[in-house]
């Protein structure tokens, strides 16, 4: 019997599920040699994990040798707020990407790693679901678009959050919202700044300001990364409350923690504090007018000094103290310096011994010529 091979997958449109929380899947029919026709459903991550290890599987393809010999198609990484928005814009991108995949010469696209990525799992059968949660709801692309993947659209469903305390506006670009007001976000930005809407008004409001209504953790804010990311200040700061730190334009940090409202905890040498993540710029990243402008404006509110709270979930958000955010960094740190250390005195080492290879006497070869009476015992 020939070996099982995909010969289409078409993405179909993606669904929005609500167990264990909130997230996104992406819907595709995969088609195989033997013309059945399966249902798998996808979350963008594993997408583009899966997408990872095949670069690393064919490297020359991929062209991590050389850009020329690329043909494995590229896909971007996932954003940091990966909401509905980016599902949705995001399906022209994975539809092409799949069309080209199966295109490749047949040992990627047939290769192990890709038959087994799509091959049905047990919950794209039977998905798990809590019949106390909110059924899926589904968004099918558009039969159209699929004739012209750079022109996808479908409908907009934005994510509903509950204010948590009173928010004055300070500029006419933001607007003003009441505990308890429930309003529909636009768009989010990693600076800590939501644009939302609330009946016929639209503005931007604090993240701090704004609970998720299905749970209160937010299921997209990152875990620490003690490795740290390389980071720029753009624009000093001088700090307010005890945890924060103050710089200066131009100090290079590393980000150790992205939080929804806007506040990272970064790293500079061994020292840890918060700071507005809108006056940083990634090392490397070209700077932008657009993230010119948007310095200009003032930090947003953190959200540990928004007062009399009216929350109505019972629990707490996960809080991390400061003291756990340095006690980590110093064992990063430290253990990343004792790799260094062992690396060099492994180095040393080797240095030493080729040193005193070549220091050694040379044993002398016997003179074939020499009379016999002469000729040492001792072996050549």
């Amino acid at each position: 019997m020939a070996d099982a091979f995909i010969r289409h997958i078409e993405l179909l449109g993606y669904e929005k599920r609500f167990f264990p929380s909130q997230h996104y899947v992406y819907m595709f029919l995969v088609k195989w040699n033997d013309l059945s026709e399966k249902l798998v459903y996808r979350r963008f991550t594993e997408i583009y994990e899966f997408h990872k290890a095949l670069k690393e599987m064919f490297p020359i393809e991929s062209g991590d040798i050389n850009m020329e010999n690329r043909i494995i198609p590229h896909l971007p990484a996932p954003k940091w707020f990966d909401g509905q928005r980016s599902t949705q814009s995001r399906q022209g991108t994975l539809a092409e990407y799949c069309h080209a995949l199966i295109n490749l010469p047949h040992k990627i696209s047939r290769c192990p790693h890709v038959i087994s990525f799509f091959k049905v799992r047990p919950n794209d059968t039977n998905p798990v679901t809590d019949s106390q949660m909110k059924k899926p709801e589904v968004f099918l692309l558009p039969k159209d678009a699929k004739k012209n993947l750079t022109d996808i659209t479908g409908p907009i469903v934005l994510q509903t959050y509950r204010a948590i305390a009173d928010y004055e506006k300070s500029s006419t670009s933001e607007m003003a919202i009441k505990a308890g007001d429930m309003v529909d976000i636009v768009e989010k930005s990693e600076n800590g700044w939501w644009f939302c809407q609330l009946k016929n008004k639209r503005g931007w409001v604090p993240a701090a300001y704004l609970e998720p209504m299905d749970g209160p953790d937010e299921s997209e804010e990152q875990e620490p990364n003690y490795e740290g990311e390389q980071y720029i200040v753009q624009k000093s700061y001088t700090a307010v409350q005890e945890d924060e730190l103050t710089l200066k334009e131009g100090d290079t940090i590393e980000v150790i923690h992205k939080l929804l409202d806007g506040w990272w905890v970064i790293r500079k040498d061994e020292t840890t504090g918060y700071y507005p993540s809108m006056y940083l710029q990634k090392d490397g990243e070209a700077n932008t007018s657009v993230k010119s402008e948007l310095r200009n404006r003032s930090a947003p509110p953190r959200r540990s000094t928004i007062r009399n709270v009216k929350s109505i979930h019972k629990q707490t958000r996960k809080q991390i103290s400061q003291e756990t955010y340095r006690r980590n960094s110093k064992k990063y740190i430290q253990s990343r310096r004792n790799t260094k250390e062992n690396f060099l005195n492994k180095a040393n080492v080797i240095s030493e011994k080729n040193e005193q290879e070549e220091n050694k006497p040379k044993a002398q070869p016997c003179e074939a010529s020499a009379p016999p009476a002469f000729i040492s015992t001792s072996s050549c």
